[in-house]
């Protein structure tokens, strides 16, 4: 039976709590050396009595034992202590004593003690309650044990005669729905009801809650709606833990309405209630309506707390309106509520989103002269910020700060950090502070590795890529999908194709899934390669694994076959993208035109070109590049320069290649020059800087035409837009007033070529 239908059969619910009372497993204590201590191997350790004497007089109650144990450093000394005044004359052991032993040893996991402790309870006939075996239950929780909290119940049945009660169900459920195990919720709720134990509102409210975390509002609503049935009325927190489910499912509207049951049924709206609520609209960025929402709660006699003022505050943070929340914050303080932890990092992180650094420092510098001590989270938000804005040294300094504290830099702290190295080719420095992160203990994780080995592939060192793939496997770091497709991108960069075929196979073996971006990097780097068929049979793999080719993956092909020259294998392969449903973008368009224009079918390439127009989309500089320049190279000067005028006043600007095509084909194509003198002029104004070839091409047309003064206005125009130096100008314009043009042309196209202008081009064309 599903988990929904089970508890529709029998409804039984709890809601969704932001705090609970049980806590996350252990983190300094090591389980292994704790979990089997034995009950009797610990009870036989010598400890004198002088020693224990000291810490008890010698008519202890049991009040002054019960002190004296909570107060001993480990389960060890606890036992011991136990176990010394057990012996003592005229002295017997009480429940509260033998709990408070259970519970120091349920904290380190000894649970074999635990058992000989209860059973030592029996035999001393000493009353054993079912609040004893809910050590048990809190205890396995902590440890993640959750399948053998299920077995408490029948101990307490088998081995001490105990009938589990519904308290000891509810705190067992809520234990259960805390860890999400909401399968184990189902069965303990199965169980419960074949022994016949009648649940209350609180049952309910604690499985609503599982069912709201499961994602099942409408069951949970259902549920509610079935208390009545047995006797019982929904409560506060019934309607909260509904509220606070469909806010966390986007509905706050049906929150609302859940709200407005809530008060015809005459339940007191708590703040806990109104502030899920104000969390709701803050949540949607329905800022204006949160405020007015908490209006008309006050005029029905509530008072904002603490929760609700920092609720505001991250909410208007989120949203961009830091000035706002920086109100809320001095009426909070006004209303007597300081500002804590929350509510300045709240601050932080919205005005880093901002970009606004320097302010977030200064919050940070007023957190800690208002005596509020930032957290890890406070610093790696400041930290993160920094880097990303480059201020990898600021960042650094920080992080010193953040130690100078106290406070310890977590594997977020050293990622960020990291990152912004990489990023800042900083490497070699990324590296010792990798190196330095390990030796402090901190463990790096899959995002420390994955951007070690990134940088490592960008830089085509791959071997030391794949020694910090073997690291991460002996330190027991999980690899991911991203490790591995960032190994086999590195290798198909560098054409080792088959090593990044290796890489591919490795991840069957590891168990590790691949997904469309493995597939698709690997197709490319073997089209790249020119095994066109290798590829085409790993996209049938691809398919019978379950992944649908996108249009990344036809791309690939379609650019190999474009590039070789068949058209008809290209055609086919976008004939196919149609079929399995996969729209062809732009790129698809843009790569098939540049094939038809290399395979001397520029009239096919153009009627192309003007269906695409018809469906609307946007033409891109790829498209129309390989036209023009197909028509300049067959003298069709006018075609092409319609075609470019076109491009300006109805598709993406162009770019610094399709100026360059226009550029070479007007001093190509023997038509006026004075078009080309006027085209060099719109190239500069639009940011564009002439290639030397064809600007020496124009240059010698001018001159031989006489034109000299044009030839000068031009050169100064572009040393102008180059920003020559004055001593590189100066160099040229000798030339020039001595009439030494081919000397003149010589210094300029040298130091034209200095300003790298084919870098130029990229910077303005991804397509270059």
């Amino acid at each position: 039976m599903s988990f929904s239908s089970c508890l529709k059969s029998h409804p039984w619910p709890l809601p969704r709590q932001p705090l609970l009372p049980f806590s996350s497993k252990p983190t300094t204590i090591s389980f292994a050396s704790t979990q089997h201590h034995d009950h009797r191997q610990l009870t036989s350790q010598s400890s004198s009595s002088s020693t224990f004497s000291c810490q008890l007089p010698s008519n202890f109650t049991s009040t002054q034992l019960l002190d004296a144990l909570r107060r001993q450093r480990d389960e060890s000394s606890a036992l011991r202590l136990f176990t010394w005044a057990s012996k003592q004359p005229n002295f017997a052991p009480n429940s509260s004593l033998y709990e408070e032993l259970l519970t120091k040893l349920g904290k380190v996991g000894a649970f074999d003690s635990m058992r000989r402790i209860v059973e030592d309870m029996k035999l001393s006939g000493c009353q054993i309650r079912t609040g004893t075996f809910l050590i048990f239950v809190e205890s396995y929780a902590k440890f993640d044990m959750y399948d053998e909290i299920l077995e408490v119940t029948l101990l307490m049945k088998d081995d001490f005669g105990l009938e589990p009660n519904t308290h000891f169900y509810n705190h067992l459920l809520n234990v259960l729905v805390d860890g999400n195990k909401l399968k184990l919720v189902e069965t303990a709720h199965a169980d419960m009801v074949s022994r016949g134990i009648k649940p209350d509102v609180s049952t309910f409210n604690i499985l609503i809650k599982a069912l709201c975390k499961a994602h099942q509002i409408r069951p949970a609503i259902l549920m509610m709606e079935e208390m009545p049935g047995y006797g019982l009325a929904p409560d506060e927190r019934t309607f909260t833990t509904l509220m606070q489910g469909l806010i966390e499912e986007g509905n706050l509207d049906g929150a609302l309405r859940i709200r407005e049951q809530m008060v015809e049924h005459g339940c007191l709206v708590t703040n806990v209630t109104v502030n899920v609520l104000v969390h709701g609209f803050c949540k949607e960025g329905r800022i204006e309506d949160s405020l007015s929402f908490i209006q008309e709660m006050v005029s029905e006699g509530f008072n904002p707390d603490q929760f609700t003022y920092n609720t505001l505050v991250n909410g208007l943070c989120k949203v961009g309106h830091v000035k706002q929340a920086l109100e809320v914050m001095d009426m909070m303080l006004q209303e007597g509520f300081d500002p804590d932890v929350f509510t300045y990092n709240s601050l932080i992180s919205g005005l880093c989103k901002l970009g606004e650094v320097e302010e977030a420092v200064e919050i940070l510098n007023q957190m800690i002269l208002r005596d509020c001590s930032p957290n890890t989270i406070t610093y790696n938000t400041l930290i993160s910020t920094l880097c990303k804005e480059n201020q990898v040294e600021e960042a650094t300094e920080l992080a010193r700060v953040l130690t100078s504290k106290g406070i310890l830099p977590d594997v977020c702290t050293f990622n960020s950090l990291i990152q912004g190295l990489c990023l800042t080719s900083n490497f070699d420095v990324a590296m010792e502070l990798f190196q330095q992160m390990k030796t402090k203990g901190c463990q790096p994780d899959e995002f420390t590795y994955n951007m070690l080995i990134d940088s490592l592939c960008s830089r085509g060192m791959l071997e030391e890529a794949l020694k910090l793939l073997k690291e991460m496997e002996s330190s027991g770091c999980a690899r991911n999908v991203v490790t591995y497709n960032t190994l086999i991108d590195g290798f198909c960069k560098l054409k080792r194709i088959e090593e990044a075929e290796e890489i591919f196979d490795e991840m069957e073996i590891q168990g590790i899934s691949r997904n469309s971006v493995t597939y698709n990097t690997l197709i490319d780097g073997l089209c790249k390669s020119r095994r066109v068929e290798d590829a085409a049979q790993l996209m049938d793999q691809m398919i019978m694994e379950g992944l649908k080719p996108d249009k990344f993956t036809y791309n690939s092909i379609l650019t190999y076959y474009c590039r070789a020259g068949d058209i008809k294998r290209a055609a086919d392969i976008v004939q196919n993208m149609t079929s399995n449903g996969c729209e062809p973008d732009i790129v698809t368009y843009g790569t098939l035109i540049g094939g038809l224009c290399k395979a001397g079918r520029v009239e096919v390439a153009s009627k192309l070109l003007r269906s695409i127009q018809m469906k609307g989309i946007v033409l891109t500089p790829q498209a129309y590049n390989p036209v023009i320049q197909a028509l300049f190279r067959r003298k069709r000067t006018t075609e092409a320069m319609r075609l470019f005028r076109e491009m300006m006043e109805k598709a993406d600007p162009p770019d610094a290649l399709t100026y360059k095509h226009v550029f070479r084909g007007l001093c190509n194509g023997g038509g006026p020059i004075g078009e080309a003198v006027d085209f060099v002029i719109e190239m500069l104004e639009r940011g564009f800087l002439p290639e030397f070839s064809s600007f020496y091409m124009l240059a010698e047309g001018l001159v031989s035409l006489g034109k000299e003064e044009t030839l000068v206005e031009l050169i100064d125009m572009v040393m102008d837009k180059a920003k020559f130096s004055d001593r590189e100008t100066s160099m040229v314009r000798g030339f020039l007033k001595i009439r030494k043009f081919q000397d003149a042309l010589a210094t300029f196209g040298d130091i034209l070529d200095s300003r790298m202008p084919r870098k130029t081009f990229r910077s303005r064309s991804k397509y270059f």
